[in-house]
C-alpha cells in the first residue's frame, strides 16, 4: 500500500480562492507550520473572507495543505505578502511557488508591479522561496532593514527585512519556470 506522502507526491494540489469557512483550517495549518506567527483563528477568518482576491489556498484530497495571505498596500501597485505555510505532507512540491504564481496571475492582481514581504535574515526557507519566485518570474528582489528588533519589537523579535520583487511590465502574464 502507498504512504500518504507517496499520494501527495502523484496529487497536484487545486489551487483557489479562500472562504470564511475555510477560517479555522486555515489557522490550524499556520499552527502547525512553525516558526510562522501564529494569528488569531478570527484574522485568519476575515482574511480569507475580506482579502480572499489576495490569498490563496491550495487543498489535497479535501484537506487545505497550503495558505498564501496577502492584501494589496494602499495607494500602491504593490501586493504585500504576509504569510506562506505549506503543510509538512505537502513540502517539496513547490507548493509555496505555485501559490505566489496563481496569485500574482489573478485579474485582480494586473496592474501589480511589486510583489513585497517582510523576511527575518535567519529564514532560510522564505528565503529560498521567494528568491527562485523572483528568478522565474522575470523579477528582480531587493531587501532593507523595516521592522527593526529594538525600534519595533521592544527586543522580542528578530528584525524584518523588506524584500521587494520588481515584477515583469504588468501587460506580461507572471509564469512559472
Amino acid at each position: 500500500m502507498p504512504k500518504d506522502s507517496d499520494l501527495t507526491r502523484t496529487r497536484k494540489p487545486r489551487l483557489r480562492k479562500p472562504d470564511a469557512t475555510d477560517g479555522a483550517e486555515i489557522w490550524a495549518l499556520v499552527k502547525s507550520c512553525r516558526p510562522l506567527d501564529e494569528n488569531s483563528m478570527y484574522c485568519n477568518l476575515v482574511q480569507a473572507d475580506h482579502f480572499r482576491d489576495t490569498c490563496v489556498v491550495a487543498e489535497l484530497g479535501g484537506e487545505i495543505v497550503g495558505w498564501v495571505s496577502g492584501h494589496q498596500i494602499p495607494d500602491r501597485d504593490a501586493l504585500f505578502v504576509w504569510q506562506v505555510a505549506v503543510s509538512p505532507r505537502a513540502r517539496g512540491l513547490g507548493l509555496g511557488k505555485a501559490m505566489l504564481f496563481e496569485l500574482v496571475n489573478r485579474d485582480g492582481c494586473a496592474d501589480i508591479t511589486e510583489l513585497k514581504t517582510t523576511i527575518t535574515k535567519d529564514n532560510t526557507a522564505s528565503w529560498a522561496l521567494f528568491d527562485r519566485f523572483a528568478r522565474d518570474a522575470g523579477g528582480r528582489l531587493s531587501d532593507v532593514p523595516h521592522f527593526d528588533r529594538d525600534a519595533h519589537f521592544e527586543g522580542r523579535h528578530a528584525t524584518e527585512h523588506m524584500v521587494t520583487i520588481t515584477l515583469p511590465s504588468a501587460t506580461a502574464t507572471v509564469r512559472a519556470a
